[in-house]
């Protein structure tokens, strides 16, 4: 005899089987329902011709009117295919977008950037600062020859001779009057 787990199987095969017939004949009903749709359709829009005792001018405006018809139906025609196309690749982009989205996102590793303060002042401010923030020449500005003469003031000779110049009024005065030679 056949075992417990082979008759399952068969049985599982038998449904699968039976389900894949119904749903042939099904499919086959549903061709030949559309089928006869569109025969009825075509009925419905385009009477059967009746060419029989026209004579040569008259068949020439039934072609030139069934070609007029023919032509609208084809512009028609690719107006929908070109709608259908659009929405085709509408629904491609959302879905992508979604895959994006619905995917873990990583926050991206920042850098140092240097920056200027007038770019800072334009990135926080926007076009509103009329004049640029220039920092550097509000600074004061000291030349080089300006900073050796400092220094050669500054540099302390014999204190005796400065004491010597300092005494008495002649040097008060000259303390008073602008600084110490």
């Amino acid at each position: 005899g056949l075992c417990q787990k082979c008759l399952m199987d068969f049985g599982k095969i038998s449904t699968k089987i039976l389900l894949l017939t119904r749903a042939m004949e099904e499919l086959e009903a549903e061709k030949s329902a559309c089928e006869e749709e569109k025969v009825r359709y075509l009925g419905e829009k385009i009477p059967p011709l009746q060419i029989s005792g026209l004579d040569m001018e008259e068949l020439q405006n039934l072609v030139k009117q069934m070609h007029g018809k023919i032509e609208a139906v084809d512009e028609e025609r690719y107006d929908c295919e070109a709608k259908v196309y659009k929405n085709i690749r509408d629904i491609n982009e959302l879905k992508l977008k979604v895959q994006d989205l619905g995917g873990k996102f990583k926050k991206p590793a920042l850098r140092k950037v240097r920056v200027s303060a007038d770019e800072m002042m334009k990135a926080l401010f926007g076009a509103k600062t009329k004049e640029s923030m220039d920092l550097r020449s509000n600074l004061k500005s000291v030349k080089k020859e300006d900073i050796k003469q400092e220094k050669l003031t500054m540099e302390v000779g014999d204190w005796r001779k400065n004491v010597e110049a300092m005494s008495g009024m002649e040097g008060r005065k000259k303390m008073f009057a602008g600084g110490v030679q």
